[in-house]
């Protein structure tokens, strides 16, 4: 007897444990359970923003030096790793005929010269002579008129007048025509050396060699690299920035720039240009960065981490970055009013470096703000305010 009454006490106890168990389920776990949350008030303080990315070394300026039309390599003058002066020579090409056809070219335009002396002397014996023929022209024409000599000598002498003019045109066609072939040479000449000259393959800029495409021997193509080269003062950096977080970015704002060699160093910078077009994949924007100067021995390519401080905002309205949340296709933060949360979409500005961010519209000044919740809000959630989300 004392024993069935023992057992059914039991499994009263045990009824009792397992709703006890059940209740507290459904009080936390349950759709009436109570969502534990932490809140913050919407204030005014003065943000301090911060972006950072990271940035690749790269050259501004970079030349690719080669020849202008197709040949071979004679001789390299520089390896990688050169520093070089602008106007050295850094390789030349092999003229083949060139040096020929420009004694060639040069020995005709000798030779035209000659001509144009040829014919400015007789130019001038043509002047002489048709001076000669009109003044015996005249002199005879006086005197047919009185009398003392016949129409057919003085008619005579009038011809030899027109025929030194003649010859006056001649001389002088001829003339221009010969300088016209001394102006044909020597423009051919001058092209011959040009292509002379463009088969020394010159710096353009002070710089640093940084590939050698061709070895002496080698065929190029016209445009064709044998040496690459950068100008060492337009290294900057290419830095990639969250689109989200970009806001602030201008032309100028300085930067604190650390190379991955140099970890422990902060080089002065700025941001020298934005680009206009960014990474639509990895929804990225990318500026330029610029060193105030240029570190020794730095290598393109290599990475670095980037921080620009545009100018902070004084007394702006703000709410933890965390409390911020997407729902139904906007932007907002879960507004707690008398005990309950309802979304409000809010217009955001700029970030500050300690996670604030500035409220434009949609809050005003003392509003409470859910910033952390157990789980997914909706407006009829139970919610429990507490200090924090951690612990039992």
């Amino acid at each position: 007897m004392k024993s069935e009454r023992r057992l059914k006490w039991l499994a009263i106890a045990a009824v009792v444990v397992l709703a006890a168990i059940l209740l507290l389920f459904v009080a936390r776990s349950g759709p009436l359970a109570t969502m534990r949350v932490t809140v913050a008030p919407a204030a005014r303080v003065d943000l301090a923003p911060l972006l950072f990315g990271i940035g690749v070394v790269e050259a501004r300026r970079s030349y690719l030096v080669g020849p202008t039309t197709a040949g071979r390599v004679r001789h390299v003058a520089v390896d990688v790793g050169d520093v070089v002066k602008a106007g050295q020579l850094l390789a030349e090409m092999d003229p083949v005929d060139l040096d020929q056809r420009l004694a060639a070219t040069s020995a005709a335009a000798n030779r035209a010269k000659s001509a144009v002396d040829t014919a400015a002397a007789q130019l001038a014996d043509t002047v002489a002579r048709g001076k000669v023929a009109a003044a015996n022209a005249y002199r005879y024409e006086e005197l047919g008129r009185k009398g003392f000599v016949s129409s057919s000598v003085t008619e005579g002498k009038t011809q030899e007048m027109n025929s030194a003019k003649a010859q006056f045109a001649a001389a002088e066609a001829a003339l221009a025509g010969t300088r016209q072939d001394l102006a044909r040479l020597d423009a051919e000449r001058a092209g011959a050396q040009q292509q002379r000259s463009n088969l020394r393959l010159l710096a353009p800029a002070d710089g640093v060699v940084t590939a050698r495409d061709a070895e002496p021997g080698s065929t190029v193509i016209a445009g064709q690299a044998v040496v690459r080269l950068i100008a060492t003062a337009s290294l900057w950096l290419k830095l990639r920035l969250d689109q989200h977080r970009s806001a602030g970015l201008q032309v100028g704002l300085p930067a604190e720039i650390v190379l991955r060699s140099r970890p422990g160093q902060v080089l002065p910078g700025k941001v020298a240009r934005i680009e206009m077009i960014g990474d639509a994949v990895t929804e990225e924007r990318i500026a330029q960065v610029a060193f105030d100067t240029p570190p020794k021995d730095v290598s393109i390519g290599e990475m670095s981490e980037i921080t620009l401080r545009p100018p902070g905002v004084k007394q702006a309205l703000a709410v933890p970055g965390a409390a911020l949340r997407l729902h139904g296709g906007k932007t907002g933060v879960w507004l707690l009013a008398d005990g309950k949360p309802g979304f409000v979409p809010v217009t955001t500005g700029t970030q500050g470096a300690d996670g604030r961010v500035q409220i434009i519209d949609g809050l005003k000044e003392g509003d409470v703000v859910i910033v952390h919740s157990e789980s997914e809000l909706a407006a009829d959630s139970r919610i429990k305010v507490v200090s924090t989300l951690t612990g039992s």
